[in-house]
């Protein structure tokens, strides 16, 4: 994490949550290792042998179980890295406002982290990767301006609430107790990353708190709940046959 000098111009609460950013995503780097050499050999908590990720009638199914599940969640961490690349590449990123840059800057690195943590477990834990791990997928925005920070902000808003949904309504699926701890760990980041992109839209404001239902709770959707959301923005047709 870097070392700098806050100024007296600089709003000490936004510094905070971006340095809680790096904090955050540089922990999950470090656990996102550590997982990568697990594998599931000796359990079976991967699901059924006919329910694992692959092409079936020609499209790619996401399979079922704990392998389903981790896939599901690859797929949607490839289009949270994809959307914030796009951002922090555009040539209309440097006239954003610098607390803009920065935040958003972290979460294009944390999506990435994210993304290769599920390329790499699966790749190690799938019983045969070359042809169960599921490709990189293609992407389109429409209706998003990304020369408009408010237009980025909406989005990374609506994606960010996504992902902490999908995350919360797919623990109950998981079995591998080590597969949860760490879905669980990146969930709690998704939730940070929403409420900073909240705060981002409106400053000042207590909206970075405004995630939660009436109980207090953040969402929770099942697959294929998220499946039409998500599909207006990934181009790459597959399936989910397994998943609730």
């Amino acid at each position: 994490m870097e070392n700098r000098v806050i100024t007296k111009d600089e709003n000490p609460t936004l510094t905070s949550r971006r340095n809680f950013l790096k904090i955050s995503g540089l922990t999950l780097a470090g656990t996102g290792l550590l997982l990568a050499g697990c594998n599931n050999d000796d359990d079976n908590s991967g699901g059924s042998s006919n329910q694992l990720p692959g092409i079936r009638n020609g499209v790619f199914d996401l399979g079922g179980g704990d392998f389903g599940v981790l896939t599901y969640a690859y797929a949607l961490e490839q289009l949270e890295a994809d959307f914030y690349t796009k951002v922090v590449n555009d040539a209309a990123f440097s006239s954003f406002s610098e607390q803009a840059k920065d935040i958003l800057s972290d979460l294009q690195k944390h999506e990435v982290i994210h993304r290769e943590f599920f390329k790499a477990a699966l790749t190690d834990a799938l019983p045969n990767p070359t042809t169960q791990l599921l490709p990189a997928l293609a992407f389109t925005y429409p209706g998003v301006n990304f020369s408009s920070q408010s237009s980025v902000i909406d989005t990374a808003i609506a994606l960010e609430d996504t992902g902490v949904s999908a995350y919360n309504g797919a623990g109950k699926l998981i079995t591998n107790p080590d597969y949860l701890v760490i879905a669980g760990q990146i969930v709690s980041v998704e939730a940070r990353h929403a409420s900073a992109v909240r705060d981002l839209r409106n400053p000042g404001s207590t909206d970075f708190a405004n995630t939660a239902d009436a109980n207090g709770l953040d969402p929770a959707k099942k697959p294929s709940e998220i499946a039409p959301v998500a599909q207006q923005f990934i181009t790459t047709q597959f399936t989910a046959t397994y998943l609730p």
